[in-house]
């Protein structure tokens, strides 16, 4: 509680808020009580914004409990109540207290009655040091612990920890009625573009211990155990503090942060120049540079000198002084520039509750300095000035080191290619040289040249420990070969150096990526966003995702593409960067590929019927059959579609240009197929296989609906009623797409020809394998025991006994398991071939044995020790496949049709 003071400081306080900031007067009208007691000279304590109420929601309890602290330490502080210290020690130990509500909730909603052991959120920024500002987001670190962590029956502790994580954000950040209680940024975990939100902690030790970055050591100056499971807490931060403080003088961590100041200066250069706009944050002599200064003497003295192992900046710069690292001069100065700046941003934001840092212009800086108690804008500057120039004196008088770049010399060049990783270090030390000589178009200019020096240490690195070094600069060359520009992609690798790794993966595991990055390396830009690397969501999310941006026909084909473009590569990196399952990617693809189906026809009918018009009672249905129809695509299958139309095969439609039905649909399936095909500036899509339609190529395109199911009841082949196993109609109005299934349930019901299903599928299938052999010692599909015959298998045993009828193949299986209609076996085969084909198709699309490292990502895909148990799982596999096709080509040869 802060000292009694005299009331009219309270009130003049509150006067000044409601003159100059509309969030503390709407506050104020919201508050009725308190603004009355306020009003009165009385500034209650800060231990009545607690709510005692269990029956009141934690949500809503938490957004009022942050409303009224806003409140009372915003008047506090503009009455002289609570210094600096005091202001932020309350927000922080608020934004601790909800944070540790917020799991605790979480964990109670999932598993009720369970203790909140096993989750533990790591205080970082200035939440970590006591030090959050008015409208600060909070940047923790979730961890887990899968011993301990309350699951739910038969759930997997990784999962429940990312639901658990997942749910505490939307407590804290969602926006209802009364607000939110605080935003919350998970990007400094480690690699965020690829990790989950909540880390298990001995994974999280592993990459503190082995592979973070300079910067991230200095993050965790200010780390602290802060809500959740402390003593787990406890347990990581004594486990990495090796880690952070390290006894030998870090030159190299200078570097670093002097370049994290760099670029904050360069891409915040309309907020360096001091006067109106100034950023007090980012700004030359600014609150950064302070904190910078402070931590730069931490890390190197850190190591040998305990005392100065402190979070807040202010502590960190006493205690400099008090060890002699720093002049005591020096410190008093930054001490003193910190309180003011930090007291006059949180003016700025309590103006509007936004997180903000730059000083207004025009006549709203006089308005900040009236809330601060001054005359105008240009007394608050002249109290501001001197402090500026002194803190950026101070910062710049640090010797700018500038270790870490990679030698001009050919042979030092070759020394450090060496110690990085690399195999054959002359090799790439060439490919470097032809780079910084320009060689290629993209690296001619020098500001390309000057992008590429910027990242080229970090590139190295990242590729240097990549799995396979020479082979990832190799693709990286054949990339930037191809480029119109590189500085683009320069700069995002600069400023995200986590994705330097990720790209090393991708060009050391897989071509198919690579090659799509050299023709899009946009592509990458996806990334940036760690949501990318989630599972995709529902194809109509995606497709309203697609729909997104207005334009013509073609502008909308063009959104399409590189939507499709980029959620393939973000599903193919998923697989890369191991965290997702390959039947989830598979499932993801078929999302994506369905979105852009529905998506693009529907714009193309919306164009087609601008000329022709529409054929009454009538519409368009599209089919898909194969890997599509079951939802389960690779990244390089195409889509097996039928085209179909509902109503009168005799009608014409009403347009400009009216045609008969028949020609109308074969045209407009046509324009379908293009859209899905034609390649554009933003790349192709899809090849389209409309080879199951009526007749094959010899029919139309395009049938009737009565005319498809006359065909299907009465002339179609045991082939074509294999191939309606998997049909599922993704394009049309619901009734059609009722009409279009009910059709298919008939037929495969038994409304069909009599066939030897038998005997057709095993002469199917010898011809098959006479023309397709296997295209390689790993092809999951064409193989002996591959998928194919699993195929052939389960769409005999369906017609034949007329059950197991689902599109997708797995679902349709363990509906024959569980009917005893195949061996229980035969499931997790069909997962583990899948699994196979969905990642060979990424990282090894002829089928041969990769190179040794991509052997253990293909490993891991499939969720098996090591390589040599992804071969015996394979031949295993294989066997059981062989031995059910053989148990059903070798039953009792029948004829089945009308059942």
């Amino acid at each position: 509680m802060a000292d009694p003071l005299p009331g009219e400081f309270v009130e003049d306080a509150v006067r000044r808020a409601r003159a100059e900031s509309p969030f503390l007067t709407l506050l104020l009208d919201r508050e009725p009580a308190v603004a009355a007691q306020l009003d009165q000279g009385v500034l209650p304590p800060l231990s009545t914004v607690t709510i005692d109420d269990p029956a009141m929601p934690v949500m809503r309890r938490l957004r009022l409990e942050r409303r009224r602290l806003a409140l009372l330490v915003a008047v506090g502080d503009l009455a002289g109540a609570y210094d600096l210290t005091a202001v932020t020690a309350a927000l922080s130990g608020f934004a601790d207290r909800a944070l540790h509500t917020a799991i605790v909730a979480a964990i109670a909603e999932r598993t009720p009655g369970a203790e909140p052991l096993g989750f533990a959120a790591i205080a970082l920024g200035k939440q970590g040091s006591h030090e959050l500002n008015y409208s600060s987001d909070i940047d923790p670190i979730l961890l887990f612990d899968p011993a301990t962590l309350p699951c739910r029956p038969r759930e997997e502790p990784d999962e429940a920890a990312v639901r658990i994580g997942r749910r505490v954000v939307e407590i804290l950040q969602a926006r209802d009625g009364d607000g939110y209680v605080l935003r919350v940024d998970l990007r400094l975990r480690p690699s965020p573009e690829v990790t989950p939100i909540v880390l298990p902690m001995d994974a999280a030790i592993s990459y503190y211990e082995s592979l973070a970055l300079p910067w991230e050591r200095a993050a965790f100056i200010r780390g602290r155990a802060a809500a959740g499971d402390l003593a787990l807490g406890g347990r990581f931060l004594e486990t990495i503090r090796p880690f952070i403080w390290r006894r030998a003088l870090d030159f190299g961590a200078i570097g670093e942060i002097r370049g994290i100041s760099r670029r904050i200066r360069d891409h915040h250069s309309r907020g360096q120049a001091f006067g109106p706009g100034f950023d007090l944050k980012r700004g030359r002599g600014g609150i950064r540079e302070i904190e910078f200064f402070a931590q730069i003497h931490q890390l190197i003295h850190g190591g040998r000198d305990p005392s100065v192992r402190v979070p807040a900046t202010r502590d960190a710069l006493a205690r400099l002084a008090e060890s002699g690292w720093i002049a005591p001069a020096e410190a008093d100065a930054m001490t003193e520039a910190y309180t003011l700046f930090r007291t006059i941003e949180h003016r700025v934001q309590m103006i509007d509750d936004r997180q903000t840092h730059h000083l207004p212009t025009g006549p709203a800086l006089d308005g900040l300095a009236r809330l601060h108690g001054v005359a105008d804008g240009a007394v608050l500057l002249d109290l501001l000035r001197p402090h500026v120039l002194s803190t950026a004196r101070a910062y710049d008088a640090l010797d700018p080191e500038d270790e870490g770049a990679l030698s001009q010399d050919a042979a030092q060049l070759e020394v450090q290619l060496a110690e990085t990783g690399f195999a054959d270090p002359p090799a790439a030390a060439r490919r470097i040289e032809q780079w910084r000589a320009g060689t290629y178009p993209a690296l001619r200019s020098p500001a390309a040249r000057e992008a590429l020096e910027a990242v080229l240490p970090g590139l190295i690195e990242a590729l240097g420990n990549a799995p396979d070094p020479q082979g990832a600069i190799l693709r990286l060359d054949a990339m930037l070969a191809k480029l119109s520009s590189a500085i683009n992609f320069f700069r995002l690798l600069e400023a995200r150096p986590a994705l330097s790794r990720l790209l090393g993966a991708i060009l050391s595991h897989t071509p198919t990526l690579a090659e799509a990055l050299g023709r899009r390396p946009e592509l990458f830009d996806g990334l940036i966003d760690a949501s990318a690397l989630d599972p995709v969501g529902s194809v109509d999310a995606i497709a309203d995702e697609m729909r997104g941006e207005a334009g013509d026909y073609q502008a909308r084909l063009d959104h399409v593409r590189r939507v499709v473009g980029e959620k393939r590569f973000a599903l193919g990196t998923q697989i890369v960067a191991g965290v997702s399952d390959p039947l989830d990617v598979s499932a993801g693809y078929a999302r994506v590929a369905e979105a852009a189906i529905v998506v693009l026809a529907e714009a193309t009918v919306a164009e087609f019927t601008v000329k022709h018009g529409t054929v009454a009672d009538s519409e368009l249905v599209i089919l898909a059959l194969g890997r599509m129809g079951g939802g389960a695509l690779t990244h390089a299958s195409d889509l097996d579609l039928v085209y179909l139309f509902t109503g009168d095969y005799m009608g014409e439609s009403d347009g400009e240009k009216p045609l008969g039905a028949v020609l109308y649909y074969n045209r407009l399936a046509q324009r379908v197929s293009g859209a899905l095909s034609a390649p554009t500036a933003s790349g192709p899509l899809y090849d389209i296989d409309t080879r199951l339609r009526p007749s094959g190529t010899q029919g139309p395109l395009v049938v009737s609906l009565d005319g498809f199911a006359r065909y299907q009841r009465e002339d179609a082949w045991t082939w074509e009623h294999m191939a309606l196993t998997r049909a599922r109609p993704v394009y049309g109005s619901p009734g059609a797409r009722t009409a279009t299934q009910g059709v298919i349930d008939a037929v495969l019901s038994g409304d069909r020809p009599a066939r030897d299903i038998v005997a057709d599928a095993t002469g199917m299938r010898a011809d098959m394998a006479r023309h397709k052999p296997p295209t390689g010692p790993l092809d999951a599909k064409l193989s002996p025991g591959g998928l194919v015959d699993l195929e052939f298998a389960v769409h005999v045993v369906q017609l034949t006994r007329h059950a197991g009828f689902h599109p997708h193949l797995g679902a349709a299986i363990r509906e024959l398991v569980v009917a005893g209609l195949a061996p229980p076996a035969i499931a997790a085969a069909h997962d583990f071939l899948t699994r196979l084909l969905v990642t060979l198709r990424l990282v090894a699309p002829d089928a041969q044995p990769p190179a040794p490292a991509t052997r253990a990502l293909i490993a891991r895909a499939l969720d098996v020790a090591d390589w040599d148990a992804v071969v015996a799982s394979f031949a295993a596999t294989r066997q059981e496949v062989a031995d059910f096709w053989a148990s059903v080509a070798e039953q009792p040869r029948q004829s089945v049709g009308d059942g």
